[in-house]
């Protein structure tokens, strides 16, 4: 009998190590959020005040051109939330139930930016169609390069008929990225680029920016969801909701982005 007794005691011993090293329950890995590039300077501070707010959880990011990010998803790549800069894949990932639901968390808008020292002596985007610069802008896979293209269209009403054939003749480079694009124009390898206004902000006194007539503006509009692959997923929706509450906005609307259109 007290064999008996002592080898269920060692069972019971056994059982409690086992569940004493597992991982305990609610234990949270590293969140993995795939952003767009232009996200790239404001997501790290969402990410380090969310990461305050929640002890224990660290928040990891990978940049890229939403097509890119969209891709690495298709592909299985770890993720755990999808933050892009344009429904259009959001759509395409959610019909294929590789994201949950997105929202629209924040807004942006295009301008023209040239280097400091403004080498080609451009005075406004007229000047694109009419003189001999080297432009870079993004591809048309990207968000920024649709969106620029759509800004190109729309100023044929400004600047005349043929406009937009003239400016995409001084394209010598699209990027896969707004911070590509940025890169050229602040270094001089171009003597102009389009990118979001919030690029422009970030790079300061580097760039010279022209603001681009408002009818002819393409607003660009930011989804995010969860991955439905996430194995973190509580924490993503957590981070979602973070993104879209007062802190997130707070930090969004200081680095230039708009507000998200009323939900409903």
């Amino acid at each position: 009998m007290r064999r008996a007794v002592a080898l269920l005691l060692v069972a019971w011993g056994l059982v409690g190590c086992t569940h004493t090293h597992s991982s305990p329950p609610g234990s949270v890995p590293t969140l993995t959020v795939l952003a767009a590039a232009s996200l790239t300077d404001v997501f790290p501070k969402i990410g380090a005040a969310f990461s305050n707010a929640h002890p224990g959880v660290t928040v990891t990011f990978s940049f890229a051109g939403t097509d890119q990010l969209a891709a690495q998803i298709q592909q299985g790549a770890p993720a755990d939330v999808f933050a892009g800069a344009s429904p259009t894949y959001a759509d395409q990932l959610a019909r294929a139930h590789d994201i949950g639901p997105f929202r629209i968390f924040c807004t942006n808008k295009l301008v023209l930016v040239v280097p400091a020292s403004n080498p080609a002596h451009i005075t406004s985007p007229a000047d694109l169609a009419t003189k001999k610069v080297k432009l870079v802008m993004g591809s048309e896979a990207v968000p920024v390069g649709s969106y620029t293209r759509t800004v190109l269209d729309n100023l044929n009403s400004v600047y005349g008929a043929g406009y937009s054939d003239k400016v995409l003749a001084n394209v010598v480079s699209n990027e896969d990225s707004v911070t590509s694009i940025l890169a050229k124009v602040v270094s001089g390898e171009a003597d102009a680029g389009f990118v979001y206004v919030t690029d422009s902000l970030s790079a300061g006194s580097k760039v010279r920016t022209f603001v681009l007539p408002n009818s002819a503006e393409a607003v660009a509009f930011y989804p995010i969801a969860v991955v439905a692959a996430s194995k973190a997923a509580t924490v993503a929706r957590e981070f979602v909701d973070y993104v879209l509450g007062p802190a997130g906005q707070a930090e969004l609307k200081a680095a230039g982005f708009g507000p998200p259109p009323p939900q409903g």
